[in-house]
């Protein structure tokens, strides 16, 4: 027998799909719903469903957008000879808070995980690629968080990159291993930036 009537259960489930929250928080945010005036359920169901329909991926680096390209794709300031590749748009802000890095970002979505399946076409590496392939790439630095399916996904990389004549690079160490870089403060970041050196 459920703890809560049914209504309440099944929105603490909805809660809990989302990353990083367990039960004890799906309870917390589902009472807080059921605490709201009904205009502010109304404006906080229809804010989410706007964020849902309007957000989605740019068309370059796979960063999350309004428009067809994110804003760092589309600033002419920005140097597109160095990409730095991150799992998901978390890593990515995480690296734009240091205001230090101006080159640009390609998102993999992931990272290359056997036990799971996932294997190198399943993210976006092909895009990667192309975009190297096309452009006037000189650096690839390999932003993946030091996991191991991270290191796994930055050496293959590596090896995959390299006969192509661009430098590949990994942020030095500082960022804790099994750590995510959107949890790292700004001033770890930039000494793992500035600190990056060549794999293999």
């Amino acid at each position: 027998m459920s703890e809560f009537m049914q209504p309440l259960e099944l929105l603490i489930e909805q809660f809990r799909r989302l990353p990083g929250v367990g039960r004890k928080s799906a309870i917390r945010m589902a009472f807080g719903v059921v605490d709201m005036t009904d205009e502010e359920a109304e404006r906080f169901f229809s804010q989410m469903a706007d964020a849902k329909s309007r957000i989605h991926s740019c068309a370059v680096c796979g960063n999350l957008s309004e428009g067809e390209l994110c804003p760092i794709c589309a600033d002419v300031k920005r140097d597109p000879s160095v990409i730095c590749v991150v799992e998901d748009p978390k890593a990515l802000l995480a690296i734009e808070r240091v205001k230090q890095y101006t080159g640009v970002f390609h998102v993999l979505g992931g990272t290359i995980s056997p036990m799971d399946g996932r294997g190198p076409d399943d993210i976006a590496i092909p895009q990667l690629l192309h975009r190297i392939r096309e452009g006037h790439v000189t650096e690839v630095i390999v932003a993946t968080n030091p996991t191991l399916n991270g290191e796994t996904t930055a050496m293959y990389l590596s090896k995959l990159l390299k006969p192509l004549g661009v430098r590949v690079t990994r942020l030095a160490s500082g960022i804790p291993v099994g750590g995510d870089l959107d949890y790292a403060d700004e001033m770890t970041l930039l000494s793992a930036m500035d600190g990056r050196k060549e794999i293999g």
